[in-house]
């Protein structure tokens, strides 16, 4: 019998000696559940993805301190096995180092495997830094079963439609008993039926039992949510770690019957075939990724603009429950042309939420700025740059209390609004994190009323919900004025956006849209329309805050297009 501990942590991109007490802090209770080895997520000593701080000289020294020190303090329990996951320097021509593998024990190496397979494809860039390991399995004598090792992608090509090699072939060639598999697998809605669906099929096909250990937190833009898993070999998932905290669970592994169970040998529960539905999804990615990103960042209040709108009230409820209510304060700024519920349906907010609300009024600030501009430059100021001032004044007045408060301002940008440019650089972008900005409007009309249905009340007022959507910034303006209305849209906007990327639902849904909208010419000339938008508003998209990943694409590192680029003729 062969006792394993997965140790899903939420280690710190650079605090390699956080990540370390991390370790040991799992490791120490494997020790004590009896465990023969604890296995630890990839890239587990720097937390994944260090990026180009592996080209910085003073992060090289530390790694390998790191490393030392990591091997020392195997020694405090020295019966147990550590599977880790390091940079580790390499020679030759190449890159300079191995995306690697190394099992610990007692203060010695004793195995060691780099990564074949280096993801370079939407959010990832490993061939960047690092050199593909070669072509071999690598397999350790455990008691009485032998233990296949790998890392990450190396498991997704089983089909062998991505790389010229397959790594678990070459593993299964091998005939171990079972497979560690460690990882670092991003979140996005549908990614963990994703994975348990390619790693299924690989077991089943190779008759191989899995175990597939995750990291979780949130590292920038990019959230990992833990839902470690084991695989029989039969492809049955059999076990699943918690979603979205750090979880470490003893389990016992027969390799005569090649079957998982519990730490004391009891049966373990069922796993559900379906995760969490997707608004809850939704919900409790984007706590965890404000949670991580405001601590590591050193930020433990938030401030948000709030409109009486529903894209700040959204963002205003995720913040308060991610900090909590007393670390979050909502500002509102009417002007002139603000209706009544921007000021009223906000009160009702902040109180339903016990955030502080501070109202300042901007319509004297504008009125300065208008007599000065016309003063200086001969004539008044009108239409939409006097609509886009009203913004930039409220996104300084924000970035004013967050520089004298030290609050972090939180963007309510939507991906529907900033696909198309339907916001203002400098105004309503201000900001360091967006936290709906991955989230189609339609998504965000019913994303409110999933959290007011989990509350069981009205947490965000009806009004919120059901008013016109408007910025507010001129007499009697909708957003449907300048937009097509959400529902369209948006399904235009995951069909250019997203395309393949989408689920089978919302990839049909999308395409009979778009099919509609093809047999008529005001319906293609709408298609071409926000294809233009898309592809004008680039450079808008580049000077915005980050934006938590939610999806299979999001803006940011997963979409790399140029601005200055003839996108459609």
């Amino acid at each position: 019998m062969l006792r394993i501990t997965s140790a899903q942590i939420n280690p710190t991109i650079g605090d390699i000696t956080g990540n370390i007490a991390l370790m040991l802090r799992a490791a120490r209770q494997a020790r004590d559940e009896h465990a023969d080895l604890v296995v630890f997520p990839e890239m587990s000593l720097t937390a994944y993805y260090p990026g180009d701080l592996l080209d910085d000289a003073n992060f090289q020294v530390r790694v390998e301190a790191g490393l030392v020190q990591l091997k020392l303090a195997t020694r405090e329990t020295p019966q147990v096995l550590w599977v880790v996951g390091a940079p580790v320097r390499r020679t030759g021509i190449g890159k300079p180092f191995h995306n690697a593998l190394l099992v610990l024990q007692n203060g010695e190496v004793l195995l060691q495997y780099a990564k074949q397979l280096l993801p370079t494809y939407n959010i990832f860039d490993e061939r960047r830094h690092f050199e593909p390991g070669p072509d071999v399995a690598r397999v350790l004598r455990i008691r009485d079963a032998q233990v296949g090792l790998m890392i990450c992608e190396d498991g997704w090509n089983d089909d062998g439609q991505d790389y010229l090699v397959n790594p678990f072939q070459r593993l299964a060639d091998a005939a171990p008993d079972l497979v560690v598999s460690i990882n670092a697998s991003p979140s996005n809605v549908g990614k963990r039926e994703q994975r348990h669906l390619v790693f299924s099929k690989a077991c089943l096909r190779h008759g191989l039992p899995l175990l597939y250990v995750n990291q979780i937190g949130g590292h920038d833009q990019v959230i990992y949510d833990g839902a470690s898993f084991a695989v029989n070999a039969l492809g049955a998932v059999v076990f699943e770690a918690k979603r979205f905290t750090d979880d470490v669970t003893t389990l016992t592994f027969d390799p005569r019957s090649r079957a998982f169970s519990g730490a004391d040998g009891q049966d373990l529960p069922p796993v559900p075939l379906a995760g969490l539905p997707t608004l809850e999804f939704y919900r409790q990615q984007i706590v965890l990724g404000l949670r991580d990103y405001a601590r590591r960042c050193g930020f433990s209040k938030a401030v948000v603009g709030s409109s009486g709108g529903i894209d700040s009230a959204l963002t205003l409820v995720l913040a308060a429950e991610a900090l909590g209510p007393d670390n979050v304060v909502g500002i509102t700024m009417p002007s002139k042309f603000s209706s009544e519920g921007s000021v009223s349906d906000s009160v009702r907010l902040c109180h339903n939420l016990g955030v502080t609300l501070v109202e300042h009024p901007i319509k004297a600030v504008v009125a300065a700025f208008e007599d000065a501009f016309a003063t200086a430059f001969g004539e008044p100021l009108v239409g939409l740059p006097l609509e886009n001032l009203q913004a930039r004044v409220r996104g300084t007045t924000l970035m004013e209390y967050s520089n004298r408060f030290g609050h972090l301002l939180l963007t309510t940008g939507n991906k529907s609004e900033v696909s198309v440019g339907y916001c203002t650089l400098y105004g309503d972008t201000n900001g360091g994190l967006g936290l709906i900005g991955d989230l189609y409007k339609t998504e965000i009309f019913e994303l409110c009323r999933h959290i007011n249905s989990m509350a069981g009340r009205e947490l965000i007022p009806t009004a919120i919900i059901d008013k016109p959507p408007s910025a507010e910034l001129a007499p009697g303006q909708k957003d449907t004025d300048s937009l097509p209305p959400y529902a369209v849209l948006d399904e235009i906007l995951k069909h250019l956006i997203e395309g393949d990327r989408l689920s089978v639902v919302e990839r049909e849904r999308a395409d009979a849209t778009i099919a509609q909208l093809n047999a008529t010419l005001e319906g293609r000339a709408l298609i071409v329309k926000i294809q233009k938008m898309i592809a004008r508003n680039e450079y808008k998209r580049r000077q915005a805050p980050p934006v938590l990943r939610l999806r299979g694409r999001a803006f940011g590192s997963g979409r790399q297009v140029p601005i200055a680029a003839v996108q459609y003729a």
